[in-house]
């Protein structure tokens, strides 16, 4: 499964430190989260819903949802 997904890292992530972070690939009703320094280990699938509103709560703690 983990192979034919389009995995992507974000573009903050550099070199150093930046290369212990996660990839994320949509699905259609689901986004999967992986640890880039083991890509072929677990994945884990959250709603897409669900992704998306963690993602905004991270770009903006302070807001209540």
């Amino acid at each position: 499964m983990t192979d034919a997904l389009r995995w992507r890292k974000s573009t903050y992530s550099g070199g150093g430190d930046g290369n212990t972070c996660v990839e994320i690939a949509p699905l259609p009703t689901r986004v999967a989260v992986r640890d880039s320094k083991a890509p072929t280990r677990a994945v884990l699938t959250f709603p897409a819903s669900s992704f998306t509103a963690f993602i905004a709560s991270v770009r903006c703690p302070g807001a209540v949802r």
